[in-house]
Order: C-alpha cells, then sequence, then structure tokens
C-alpha cells in the first residue's frame, strides 16, 4: 500500500524552482516526485549521521 500523501503549499527561490525542475524532468518524475524523493534522501542521511542535525544550520 502507498504511504498516505498530503497537499501543502511552500514557497522556494526561483532559481531553485528552476533548477530542481530540469533535474525532477530529467529523472521522468514529476516536481512534487521528485522533491519528495530529494527530501526522503536528505532525512535518511540525517538519520545516518546523528550528529549532522547540529551541522546543519543555515
Amino acid at each position: 500500500m502507498k504511504p498516505l500523501k498530503q497537499k501543502i503549499s511552500i514557497t522556494l527561490d526561483e532559481d531553485i524552482i528552476k533548477r530542481v525542475r530540469v533535474l525532477a524532468e530529467d529523472c521522468d518524475r514529476s516536481l512534487s516526485q521528485y522533491i519528495n524523493l530529494v527530501l526522503r534522501d536528505y532525512l535518511k542521511a540525517l538519520d545516518a549521521d546523528e550528529n549532522s542535525v547540529s551541522k546543519y544550520n543555515p
């Protein structure tokens, strides 16, 4: 069974949207699917490195 999805609205910088849109198209994914994939991979990396939360502080 697929995980439940929830619609949200976010605001991103235009240059980020353009770049991510191109990356999504290169992977034959929708923008939403690609952002979900990137965030999932990022969160997995955080889980793998317990100290990374304190390292990432923009």
